[in-house]
């Protein structure tokens, strides 16, 4: 607490512009900064914005109605991350929208904590399928690879749903490149755990190529509040570079065993993300020696054609443009509204990693016309 104290004291000693704008991409970052009350604290003219950082957000419909069609039509045992299971997608208020209703329907579902429960409930009912629904970043995604590598049982098979972190904020960058755009931040907090994992050495291209400040940091307030001054300092001074404030974490090179599994056991290829569309090497799948794991053909019926679609939101949901940074959770129509997390409408009100779910736990109650601020309101 002490160390987060000095980090503020020395913000709130900066000149500080009339408004300065951090996208914090990482969902844990989102959690940490409103459960603290860190917008609060900030000296007027900082906003920071919530990024594409939440994998259950961004996984696209199709993936998820893949994952109840496999759950309800081919009898299997579906296993996925708790979050996923309330994730709903757009469809008659007749069929289920989701795996928790699959699962109310009587289709075996179950969440997991981790992908070596999956194999351990595959070794459990070796004369059942079982499929695992895997969803995530880099992080999760490298776990994953572990698993695959060191070998699954024969029952069990996996139904991909894997994005890259950076390709989401490449976009957005070259978006604000284009004529009469401009983008929608100043600076850049970028995600720790996914440095851990691919090295600091991966978000260079945003101090690079777009001279952007860029700082990487944890998820305690001080390395947060140590990124957000980095940030200040280096547009102050105009040395743009890229400040790695999870040094003891986030280590130069970040995890060889676990990159050189992620290339032993999967591709990068084109991907796409629910709401948004898709996003150049964005995306992981199945390199073609693990291909009899791959559910998606093990299954290749499992799919209707008519839903695979370009990931769409529900009706009058603001998810996309919140995962974007282009509006502020409370600013969706649907917010507070139609939309909460006992009945969640869009993805972002479900995960805990998802803003709009962040934003509600933390007392942000009232919805916002997008209209009627130019500011973030804080939790």
């Amino acid at each position: 607490m002490d160390e987060a104290r000095r980090w503020l004291e020395r913000i709130r000693a900066l000149p500080i512009p009339p408004r300065f704008r951090i996208m914090n991409v990482c969902g844990g970052h989102e959690r940490t900064i409103s459960m603290a009350g860190l917008r609060s604290l900030l000296p007027a003219g900082i906003e920071l914005i919530p990024g594409p950082g939440c994998p259950v957000c961004v996984c696209p419909e199709e993936d998820i109605f893949q994952a109840i069609r496999l759950a309800l039509d081919e009898k299997v045992t579906l296993v996925a991350f708790g979050d996923m299971l309330r994730v709903p997608v757009n469809g008659p208020r007749s069929e289920p929208r989701s795996l928790e209703e699959a699962r109310a329907a009587g289709a075996d579902v179950r969440p997991v904590a981790s992908p070596m429960e999956a194999v351990r409930i595959a070794r459990d009912t070796p004369g059942r399928e079982t499929v695992f629904f895997a969803a995530g970043f880099e992080t999760t995604m490298a776990p994953v690879a572990a698993m695959l590598a060191e070998g699954v049982p024969e029952n069990l098979s996996i139904l991909l749903s894997g994005r890259k972190t950076w390709p989401a904020v490449a976009m957005l960058l070259a978006d604000g490149q284009k004529p009469g755009q401009q983008p929608g931040f100043d600076a850049l907090i970028a995600p720790g755990h996914v440095s851990t994992i691919m090295g600091p050495e991966e978000w260079r291209f945003v101090p690079g190529q777009y001279g952007l400040p860029t700082a990487v940091a944890g998820f305690q307030n001080a390395s947060l509040l140590a990124a957000i001054y980095s940030a200040l300092r280096q547009a102050q001074s105009g040395r743009i570079f890229l400040d790695n404030c999870y040094a003891n974490v986030a280590h130069p090179g970040g995890n060889p065993q676990a990159q050189a599994l992620l290339d032993q056991v999967m591709t990068v290829g084109d991907a796409n993300w629910r709401g948004i569309g898709t996003i150049a090497g964005s995306g992981f799948a199945l390199q073609p020696a693990y291909g009899a794991q791959d559910a998606r053909r093990r299954f290749p019926d499992c799919s209707d054609p008519q839903r695979r679609r370009a990931g769409e939101m529900p009706p009058g949901c603001a998810c996309a443009q919140v995962v974007l940074g282009q509006i502020y959770p409370n600013q969706c129509p649907l917010y507070g509204r139609a939309c909460q997390p006992r009945h969640p409408i869009g993805p972002c009100m479900v995960s805990d990693e998802g803003a709009c779910r962040i934003w509600w736990a933390t007392g942000v109650r009232e919805p916002v016309s997008p209209e009627s601020v130019s500011s973030v309101e804080s939790p």
